[in-house]
Parts: structure tokens; C-alpha cells; sequence
């Protein structure tokens, strides 16, 4: 069993409980009375043309199987605030509770304390998660395309988008990305982190990132360390990159996502071809 199929399996074994807490007809009449979702690919720069800054998702994250515990976060609302005025574009949230030590409590903490898009970032397996996403008020899920047939892929992206939701839809490979743009995915993530090993491999961004055409906004998930490393992903292709335990483990994570923006814009401007995903 790989890595995300542990996971996985945990997280069924989690939704079941929750569909015995909350049935799905209650879930669905929550899901439709919340506010309208924030239009996430808007705010990550997908209507722009061209498309010349580099956008910074920011992650409220506490724990990963591949490093375990990372920060102890006490208050996930003051933490995503602090990346709102640092210049986030997107807040993600954990919510997976076995291996990132996340909730469905955190999602509604940073979702009543910042006006900007928030990303439940969990192992989507089943609609119901979905609903649940948008009850709590999340715009955007993530979609793990190895996770999920091309059928649940279709669902689950048209399931976002009659919510008034986006989706991340995340890849790790060449066939993955085809499967994602075939799909029409408008958020593609390339996650340079592999599944099997949790081993990080920069060098696999820039030629995924090649294979997808001028649309979909193009997202670096996984192995940002530092300014260099976001440079890296913004001179081959990415429009966004998604941040995690450089900013949690900072002690001023709105400075750093401030360096990252304008490390990444600069990245951009120096780009001598045109790049995935702009139009």
C-alpha cells in the first residue's frame, strides 16, 4: 500500500463518522445557505492578462507525513490573517486530521478571519466532502488526480463549479497533467513531491509545467524553501506557488510571502518565452 492509499483509507474511515454526525440532506441545506464562494481563480490571477505576478497560496499547516510535526498552531485565525496582510492571494487549510493534524474547526476559524479565497486542502474522495467544503465555506478543494478515475474527476469538477467553487487539480505526472487539461481544469497544481516516496524533485516542474497549454493557471505545490526556490518555479512556468512550512516555521511568514511575490514578479518579467497558462 502506497503512502496515499494509507491515507486515503484513513480518511474514508474519518467521513464515515462525519456522515453519521451530519447526514447529507442536512449537509446540503447548509452547503446552499452559506455565502457565495470567492472566486479563487480570479485571485490567483487567471482573468489577468498578461499574467505577470507570481501568487502566493499560504497554508495553515501543522504537520506531514514526510516531516511530522512543524508548528504548533494555536490560533490558525491569527496565522492566516498574518498571511492576508503579507499578501497572500489564497489561504489553504489542512483538514485532514490523522497525518497533518488538521480540521473542519480550522477551516471555519480562517474562514471567519480573512476575506480572501480560502482552499480546503484535504484527499477529496467522495462529494460529500465537497458539500462539506462549501458548508464551512470554503471556494476552492483540491483534486488529486492519482487519487481519482477520470468519471469522479468529471464529477467532482462539475459538483465545484455548480457550488460557485474552483478546484486545485493537482498532478505528479506527464499523464496526469493530460488528464487534468483534458478534463478542463482552470487551477492545474504540479506537485514536485512524489506519492510513493514523499521525495521532493524540483527538476520535475519545468517539463510538466511545458505540457500545459495557454489557460489553466499553473500552481508549484511542494518544495518551496526559500526566495530561490520560488524563483525556480516562476522563470519555468508557475503563476502560483503553494507555501507551507517556509511560513509556518517563520517568525514573520507576511514578510516572507512579501519576498516571494516580488522574488516571483521579477522571475516572471525576465521570462523570454511565453509561459503555461497565460493568455
Amino acid at each position: 500500500m502506497s503512502v496515499l492509499d494509507d491515507i486515503i483509507a484513513g480518511v474514508r474511515e474519518d467521513l464515515s463518522e462525519r456522515r453519521q454526525s451530519v447526514p447529507f440532506e442536512e449537509l446540503r441545506e447548509q452547503a446552499l445557505g452559506a455565502p457565495a464562494a470567492l472566486d479563487a481563480y480570479a485571485a490567483l490571477g487567471g482573468t489577468a492578462s498578461p499574467r505577470s505576478e507570481l501568487r502566493v497560496i499560504a497554508e495553515v499547516k501543522r504537520s506531514s507525513p514526510s516531516k511530522g510535526a512543524l508548528a504548533d498552531i494555536a490560533d490558525p485565525a491569527a496565522l492566516a490573517a498574518a498571511y492576508e496582510r503579507g499578501g497572500a492571494a489564497v489561504i489553504s487549510v489542512l483538514t485532514e486530521q490523522r497525518r497533518f493534524r488538521g480540521s473542519l474547526a480550522d477551516l471555519d476559524a480562517v474562514r471567519a478571519a480573512v476575506g480572501i479565497p480560502v482552499l480546503r486542502k484535504d484527499f477529496t474522495v467522495d462529494e460529500y466532502q465537497i458539500w462539506e467544503a462549501r458548508a464551512h465555506g470554503a471556494d476552492l478543494v483540491l483534486l488529486i488526480v492519482a487519487a481519482l478515475d477520470d468519471s469522479q474527476l468529471r464529477a467532482f469538477l462539475d459538483l465545484t463549479h455548480e457550488l460557485g467553487m474552483n478546484a486545485l487539480v493537482e498532478t505528479h505526472t506527464p499523464e496526469e497533467v493530460d488528464r487534468a487539461v483534458a478534463l478542463g481544469a482552470r487551477l492545474v497544481g504540479i506537485n514536485v513531491r512524489n506519492l510513493k516516496t514523499l521525495d521532493v524533485d524540483r527538476a520535475v516542474f519545468a517539463p510538466l509545467a511545458a505540457g500545459i497549454p495557454a489557460g489553466p493557471v499553473v500552481i508549484a505545490e511542494s518544495g518551496v524553501r526559500d526566495a530561490a526556490d520560488v524563483e525556480h518555479y516562476a522563470a519555468n512556468g508557475a503563476n502560483a506557488v503553494l507555501v507551507g512550512e517556509a511560513l509556518v516555521k517563520h517568525a514573520s511568514p507576511a514578510e516572507t510571502i512579501g519576498e516571494f511575490t516580488a522574488t516571483g514578479a521579477k522571475a516572471i518579467a525576465a521570462r523570454s518565452w511565453r509561459t503555461p497558462g497565460e493568455s
